[in-house]
């Protein structure tokens, strides 16, 4: 059963941290193949298994270490219906896949978790269509009938949580909380953001949020921001009027707008040292903020940095 599902502890005053950027880092770092993105896949397998094992128990050591709570983010970005056909999985196979990647999670859980230090477990869901572009929306209504599959199978496992990440249109967001509402699962909801602080459908972070929690009548336990640099979306954070909703940010090393991004060759992994820097003025001028993680470009030095710099960013 769940742990925490009833009463999420990142809702508190605790810090926690969660992993970098999974699929860049397989990819860039170790070499590995994965098809359009999907790092479910290599729950197909035990050296796969194995490379996921080795990623996670990376980060949970950091965690450890610091004296921080962790969030375990499922390796099931792409692990939903379209994404899933798309490389060749039937839905009976994506819910076992799904099924094995919480139970992969409880496993880390097990062996790093203590009295003081919670590990929590969340069912990674990502969009339907493309991270970066707004594209081939949905309606809410469809967003829910869509997601229903991937969140029903994290609701029968032991996952305490959902974590909607890149959303990049409210609609989307609206029918992943919908659906999870259905399910009794809690829900985060993360939005991707380009340079300018908007979502890539034009909505600022303060409409978003509204309209989700309009839609869903505030069902997300938080909101977060994701696949941008702090510096792209500092301000817009300043200027909110829902700032409270927001708890969570796991940015990107990189300044690259997102369509430079798509045309590069290289892995941009700007300045882990830096990224512990702006993370800390973040969370000391939004001290609401206490889940923090990476995303594109980021591994274990940026999420290491970042733990070193909230350690002590009150006495910075």
């Amino acid at each position: 059963m769940s742990t925490y599902r009833q009463a999420l502890p990142q809702l508190g005053d605790r810090l926690f941290i969660t992993d970098g950027g999974l699929e860049t880092s397989l990819i860039f770092h170790e070499g590995i193949d994965l098809p359009e993105f999907a790092a479910f896949v290599l729950l197909k397998d035990q050296q796969g298994r194995d490379a996921l094992e080795n990623y996670y128990r990376s980060y949970a050591r950091i965690a450890k270490q610091a004296g921080l709570g962790f969030i375990l983010e499922s390796p099931t970005w792409r692990s939903s219906p379209d994404w899933g056909q798309k490389i060749g999985y039937t839905k009976a196979e994506l819910h076992d896949l799904n099924t094995a990647a919480i139970t992969l999670m409880e496993s880390i859980r097990d062996e790093f978790e203590s009295a003081d230090q919670p590990y929590v477990i969340s069912g990674c869901i990502g969009p339907r269509g493309d991270g970066y572009r707004a594209d081939n929306r949905m309606t809410a209504t469809e967003a829910r009938d869509y997601h229903a599959d991937q969140i029903g199978s994290f609701a029968l496992s032991t996952a305490d949580c959902v974590t909607a990440v890149t959303m990049n249109y409210v609609e989307e967001g609206s029918g992943i909380a919908l659906a999870a509402r259905d399910q009794g699962i809690p829900a985060v909801i993360s939005f991707t953001v380009e340079t300018d602080g908007r979502l890539p459908s034009g909505e600022t972070l303060d409409e978003a949020i509204a309209l989700v929690d309009e839609v869903s009548g505030g069902y997300p336990a938080y909101y977060m921001v994701n696949c941008a640099h702090p510096s792209h979306f500092e301000s817009s954070l300043a200027e909110m009027e829902h700032i409270d909703r927001i708890r969570g940010i796991r940015a990107n090393a990189s300044r690259c707008s997102h369509a430079e991004l798509d045309e590069a060759e290289k892995l941009d992994d700007g300045d882990p040292e830096e990224f512990g820097l702006d993370y800390r003025r973040l969370l000391n001028h939004f001290p609401n903020i206490n889940v923090v993680g990476g995303c594109c470009g980021t591994d274990q030095r940026h999420i290491e940095q970042i733990s070193l710099r909230l350690i002590g960013r009150d006495a910075a």
